[in-house]
């Protein structure tokens, strides 16, 4: 077993960091928040006193930080100066692709092997164990941290060097948030239409309209049990955070030339939504902004 330091232990993290305690391995964690270190604490993990103690004398560093600017620092700061020299790094937050290999870069420059391996699936899949990994870095880092991210993960992907699973995020992203807001137009035209929700979904879910955002995250009560819309939109994934998802796409598509209108158009209704108060309402949340017109 393997001595793991967790920095971040939020809605996501937290639950990443208990399956590696369930797993066996003696995980060091920090967060600026001590309600979220000790909720972690009571399940085995160990406290850490800051940052700094949290990597070291580990063989893995694992992070989950809200913002590119966040892991710029802690890594620059704190984690290239106090890790040890062998130790594993793997960054799993979603943040623009300049900032990924940048860091990448400096911790190569000291001979560190680095990852970006930001996930996809939501409080529940980190939960559950069955988040996908998108990872960039090189492949024998890749292969290194094999055992650790199958903990927290059902699917592995690797994309590429530096940078690559944050930009297969971004796009990824990109694609649910616009198919969520087509999903939800859908919707509330076949409300207008006399159509029945379980009508439409028995026939879309299995025709060519057929989507995750549907099929397991559909935004209306009913068709599908587990999803959101199911208990007042509590979040799952929060509007704030596709909001910010969405906004990194579009900076990416900025500063690569690419055309991305649908993106550019999907940001935009995710900002008003959350500015409307519903930030921290699940974004399948938005085909309540949709039914009441967009003003």
């Amino acid at each position: 077993m393997a001595k793991i330091g967790f920095i971040g232990v939020g809605h996501m993290g937290g639950p990443m960091a208990s399956n590696l305690v369930c797993a066996g391995h003696d995980v060091k964690v920090f967060d600026l928040s001590p309600a979220l270190v000790r909720a972690i604490a009571d399940k085995g993990a160990i406290p850490a006193v800051d940052s700094a103690d949290a990597v070291k004398d580990v063989d893995v560093v694992i992070t989950m930080l809200p913002a590119g600017p966040h892991v710029r620092n802690v890594y620059l700061d704190t984690v290239l100066k106090h890790a040890g020299d062998s130790t594993l790094l793997i960054d799993c937050s979603t943040i623009d692709v300049a900032t990924a290999r940048d860091v990448e870069a400096e911790a190569g420059k000291q001979g560190f092997l680095m990852l970006d391996a930001p996930v996809s699936g939501g409080v529940a899949g980190a939960e559950a164990g069955t988040l996908t990994f998108m990872v960039g870095g090189e492949p024998a880092a890749f292969e290194r941290a094999k055992p650790y991210l199958e903990v927290m993960g059902k699917t592995l992907v690797h994309c590429g060097g530096a940078g690559t699973g944050q930009a297969a995020k971004i796009c990824n992203n990109m694609m649910l948030g616009i198919q969520m807001i087509s999903v939800a137009e859908a919707f509330v035209l076949a409300e207008k239409l006399g159509l029945d929700h379980q009508k439409l979904f028995d026939v879309a879910s299995t025709a060519s309209g057929q989507c995750w955002s549907l099929t397991s995250y559909c935004p209306v009560p009913g068709p599908v049990p587990g999803s959101p819309a199911n208990r007042g939109y509590q979040p799952g994934f929060a509007t704030a955070m596709m909001l910010k998802d969405l906004r990194l796409s579009q900076e990416a598509s900025q500063k690569v030339g690419a055309e991305t209108e649908l993106g550019r158009h999907a940001a935009e209704l995710y900002r008003k939504f959350a500015e409307s108060g519903k930030e921290l309402t699940d974004f399948s949340g938005i085909i309540e902004m949709i039914r009441g017109g967009r003003k």
